[in-house]
């Protein structure tokens, strides 16, 4: 044997999915066969399913993070629709990206209008009280 190139016959090393080598939790492979599948053009480089897996795993660990914290705020354990609702639109680049976006059954933000909230008065506790409008003169034709 002249010890050039490799054993023939040896076992085989276990195969990496490109999300494995990637370091993802999203199916590279997966995104890769919808990407062809979709005719969105004839060909399809080998980075873009990557990147498109990276992108969506960031966007989806981001609201799910504010989620979250929502669901935490009003001591729940469980992600319901309504705290997807909170975080996503208290977030002003979630909310800008997912504008059109209708959530079902995640309600609305809660939102009083400053002009229906009672007016405050130097006195704590009691609302102001707003004189009334004085009264117009009467002119000489209704005298």
């Amino acid at each position: 044997m002249s010890g050039k190139g490799k054993a023939k016959g040896g076992p085989r090393a276990k195969a990496l999915t490109r999300t494995k080598k990637a370091g993802l939790q999203f199916p590279v492979g997966r995104i890769h066969r919808y990407l062809k599948k979709g005719l969105y053009s004839e060909r399809i480089s080998g980075a873009s399913p990557v990147y498109l897996a990276a992108v969506l795993e960031y966007l989806v660990a981001e609201i799910l993070e504010l989620a979250g914290n929502a669901a935490r705020d009003n001591q729940k354990s469980r992600i319901i629709p309504r705290h997807l609702q909170l975080a996503i639109r208290n977030d002003e680049e979630l909310n800008k990206l997912l504008s059109k976006v209708t959530i079902a059954q995640g309600g609305v933000l809660p939102n009083i209008h400053h002009t229906l909230l009672p007016k405050k008065s130097g006195k704590k506790g009691e609302e102001e009280v707003l004189p009334a409008e004085p009264k117009a003169k009467k002119t000489k034709k209704e005298k």
